[in-house]
């Protein structure tokens, strides 16, 4: 007897093929969740925490309450922030900046609790999501208000010569309550500015203080200051604000500023006419030679005469005869502008001639020709990418055999490459040695350090090869790496650029504090950046077997010390579940129906005769 499909077989096969589609398929199905990440506190460990009346003991034990309660994975989590993210120790707070963005975007893929511990004072709140800000439970321990007056920062040239007159531009404030509203205090109007160098008080001036925010001051310190053998080198000079009535926080009342003071000038460049080529020039080359530059300006319009020069930082007249002493005493002469305007000026030492009048107009592109002794340094350079000269002067190459031709320049890329840059050496005074030489002669190159960026660095290459090549290889120091800055707040780390030719690389250092020396790697980045992080000291640093020698300075001062106006306020925030996702391929109990379905209706048709 021949048996017949039932339905209960129909629905058995409907059923396992419909599980096999969706596996096929494999949808995904989401679900909120709410987790079982255990809380997550984030503790503000900057200097304000543990400034004037500042709470950290609370902000300690109101981290630690937080981090016990909630959640279904245990104990929970304290992250400490400021000008980084790290893990949670009890050491006093120590950062010099107060950044929430970086930890909160770190917190924002858990679950759990997420609270925040803070004295409300935070400077990039501008740069943190709401949505974030708004789940978070806001712990805020404001200190309570107080007045301060404080330096907030000290500007002035880097490098100066000894018996130069060096003029500080010196910012102070003050902040918190004003005068009136803090009792009993007299005399805050007024306070001392006192310039101190080895310890010794050598310039001070009554200033009149702002009821609040910031203003400047001059500070002229006499050329006196800086004569002599002992001034020579590396100096840190304080500048102090003293005398004010009512100060609560005297860690910002001081800045410190380091420069170099060198013997001669070792570095002098004449412009006429002054130009931008000359004023990028001189800029570039304080920068890369790391030695003082004496910059002189032509002020007549036919040119230096015997009283037409003028100091290239005060615009101050300056005779002939001074100029003259200083090319004669200097290592590198650079003339910028007309080259027969320097003529009556004897340079014993390297000569740079730049050329930037009287030349052929145009666009002129400059490539590098072949080999040469600044070859390896300006290799890397992508010329084409590099903006044109704005003129051309007609360079008549020297007879000698000594003349190389490093750049040459086509008009519009087009036509016979003219010589833009020559190296060639000359006899040395009375027949002794030899002097070295170089000659450019396009002018607008400076818009290749106005574009900034790959360009910028292209300039900066060839000054700095230039130098190195004129002061024989040595002189210019040739350093691998120098700071960023040489004064940091406290809390903030130590920035270095490498300098060097070559791809950056890691390099050993020494720093000597107070007769104390450690020794620490400076690591570079693939940007030419390391970064140090160092307890507030001034620090001579070196580096075995290198040129590289100076001095950099850890300030006690921070920004973090001043009152702040609280930009978080307290909030209970909110919970967030997360999304949990789900794959219908994960869900092992979609194959037992499949299977099943075809078990089911195999045995049933066997059982049935079926085939």
């Amino acid at each position: 007897m021949r048996r017949r499909l039932t339905v209960g077989l129909a629905l058995l096969r409907v059923t396992g093929m419909a599980a096999v589609v969706l596996l096929l398929w494999n949808p995904v199905t989401a679900r909120l969740d709410p987790g079982d990440a255990p809380p997550l506190v984030l503790l503000d460990a900057s200097l304000s925490m543990s400034g004037h009346g500042g709470r950290w003991r609370e902000a300690l034990d109101s981290a630690r309450a937080l981090a016990k309660g909630g959640g279904r994975g245990g104990g929970g989590v304290i992250w400490r922030f400021g000008s980084s993210v790290r893990a949670y120790d009890t050491l006093p707070p120590g950062d010099g900046a107060t950044r929430l963005a970086p930890a909160l975007a770190a917190a924002a893929g858990r679950g759990g609790p997420l609270s925040i511990v803070t004295d409300g004072a935070i400077d990039d709140v501008a740069d943190v999501p709401p949505d974030l800000l708004r789940r978070a439970r806001i712990v805020q321990l404001p200190p309570p208000p107080f007045f301060d007056a404080y330096v907030a920062a000290v500007d002035g040239p880097r490098r100066v010569a000894a018996g130069d007159t060096l003029r500080l531009k010196v910012s102070y404030g003050t902040a918190g309550k004003t005068a009136g509203e803090n009792a009993g205090a007299r005399g805050r109007g007024q306070g001392t500015l006192a310039l101190y160098l080895a310890g010794r008080r050598v310039v001070s001036r009554v200033v009149a203080l702002p009821d609040s925010g910031t203003v400047s001051s001059e500070i002229t310190l006499p050329p006196a200051l800086f004569t002599g053998s002992a001034r020579a080198g590396w100096q840190a000079l304080e500048v102090r604000l003293e005398g004010v009535a009512g100060d609560s926080e005297p860690r910002d009342d001081a800045r410190v500023f380091v420069l170099e003071v060198s013997p001669p000038p070792s570095v002098v460049l004449l412009a006429s006419p002054p130009d931008w080529d000359s004023r990028f020039l001189a800029r570039t080359l304080s920068d890369v030679a790391r030695v003082p530059v004496r910059t002189f300006v032509g002020s007549e319009p036919g040119g230096g005469g015997e009283r037409g020069w003028r100091d290239g930082a005060s615009l101050a007249p300056v005779s002939g005869a001074d100029v003259a002493r200083a090319v004669a005493g200097a290592r590198l002469v650079v003339r910028v502008g007309d080259p027969a305007k320097f003529d009556r000026f004897s340079a014993p030492g390297a000569v740079l001639t730049w050329r930037t009048a009287r030349g052929q107009e145009g666009d002129w592109y400059v490539q590098l020709p072949g080999p040469s002794a600044l070859a390896g340094a300006l290799g890397g350079i992508a010329w084409d990418s590099l903006a044109p000269a704005a003129a051309v002067s007609d360079l008549a190459l020297p007879s000698d055999s000594t003349a190389v031709v490093v750049l040459t320049a086509r008009l519009a890329r087009r036509g016979a490459p003219r010589p833009v840059l020559v190296l060639s050496e000359r006899a040395g005074k009375g027949g002794v040695g030899s002097a070295r030489e170089a000659t450019v002669a396009a002018a607008g190159l400076f818009r290749w350090a106005f574009r900034g960026g790959a360009s910028a660095e292209a300039y900066r290459a060839l000054v700095a090869a230039l130098t190195d090549w004129l002061l024989a290889e040595g002189a210019g120091r040739r350093e691998r790496f120098a700071p960023v800055t040489y004064e940091v707040p406290n809390g903030m780390p130590l920035a270095w650029r490498w300098i060097g030719s070559g791809s950056p690389r890691d390099l050993a250092v020494t720093l000597t504090a107070g007769g104390t020396t450690r020794s620490d790697t400076l690591r570079f980045d693939a940007t030419g950046r390391a970064e140090l992080l160092l307890p507030p000291a001034l620090y001579a640093y070196a580096t075995p077997g290198g040129p590289e020698r100076g001095v950099v300075a850890v300030e006690t001062y921070s920004s973090e010390w001043r009152p702040a106006t609280g930009t978080l306020r307290a909030q209970a925030g909110s919970a967030v579940a997360l999304v949990a996702s789900t794959a219908l391929r994960e869900r092992w109990w979609m194959f037992v129906i499949a299977i099943a379905a075809f078990a089911t209706e195999w045995a049933w048709r066997r059982r049935q005769g079926l085939p």
